[in-house]
């Protein structure tokens, strides 16, 4: 037991740092350009990442397109049970059902799956990154907007550092040396900025209905038992990445979900942000017995 607790504060401690630091940036006013940062990860970060992650085959191509499919599955779920508690709680669909279906894979889960998994868990992370960050500017922007935005997605350099590093699992191509080190340094960039920003974006959120929030966070953390339950009844993988898959069903919401409500459904904006907010505090519970009792690899 001595083992796990330490394994578990090895994984967590970090993360919990990191965001600290980002959170007492916003409350001490220190300089701290979020689109800045966002930008570089989005456009920097991620794309070289996932080339240098998957171009070092961490994960088989069979493996990274069954895990595309559970990221899938687990957004089904989430949305399918989530707008049936949203119908009988009488909350608003277009306000709350983003939220509810699409978490925080990336600031949170993938640094915990790597620090967790290593390199592995970094590369199933990175396919479930790719799925809800397709979502986030298709569903999650449509819900709350009436229409997806698809020039959005088709301006994300992920999509396209994606389908080249497909075609790098499905030819065994490698790239050259150098420039896999730059990569490699470049991708480095993504996971401090990432949880940097979160714990930036959680302080400056306004929050309202925290009552109501705590609900629907305990609610979501039953749907990530449902969907990590039957996506690992259904697919066939072993014990390490079924239990990256597991973690990553137990995420919060995701922050980048909000940006469109804020500016789309401006009435519930404080009642989600505190949902979100609640849900990423309950990950400080969920997540340690999440890696201790289930996720053990």
């Amino acid at each position: 037991m001595t083992g796990i607790v330490e394994h578990v504060a090895n994984v967590m401690v970090p993360v919990l740092l990191c965001v600290l630091l980002g959170y007492a940036l916003a409350y001490f006013k220190a300089p701290f350009d979020r689109k800045l940062f966002g930008s570089l990860v989005s456009n920097v970060g991620y794309p070289t990442l996932i080339l240098s992650h998957l171009a070092k085959e961490h994960i088989q191509l069979e493996t990274f397109l069954t895990v595309l499919g559970a990221a899938v599955a687990m957004i089904v779920v989430f949305g399918t049970l989530g707008f049936v508690v949203l119908k009988l709680m009488r909350i608003s669909i277009r306000a709350y059902l983003a939220p509810m279906m699409l978490s925080n894979v990336g600031n949170i889960g993938l640094p915990v799956a790597t620090l967790a998994f290593g390199a592995e868990g970094g590369a199933v992370a990175i396919a479930f990154i790719v799925v809800v960050l397709t979502a986030i500017f298709t569903i999650g922007i449509a819900i709350p907007m009436g229409r997806p935005d698809f020039k959005a997605l088709a301006r994300q350099p992920v999509i396209y550092a994606v389908i080249l590093a497909l075609l790098l699992l499905a030819t065994g191509w490698k790239i050259p040396g150098p420039i896999d080190q730059s990569l490699e340094i470049l991708g480095g960039l993504a996971i401090p900025i990432m949880l940097l920003t979160l714990g930036h974006s959680l302080e400056t959120l306004k929050l309202n209905g925290v009552s109501r929030a705590v609900v629907l966070s305990l609610v979501h953390v039953g749907i990530s038992a449902i969907a990590a339950f039957a996506i690992t009844h259904v697919l066939t993988l072993d014990a390490k990445i079924e239990s990256v898959i597991v973690l990553l069903c137990f995420m919060p919401p995701s922050v980048a979900t909000y940006l469109a409500i804020s500016q789309h459904q401006p009435d519930h904006a404080h009642g989600v942000a505190a949902f979100i907010f609640v849900s990423t505090c309950l990950t400080l519970v969920t997540l340690p017995l999440v890696l201790t009792y289930w996720a053990t690899g």
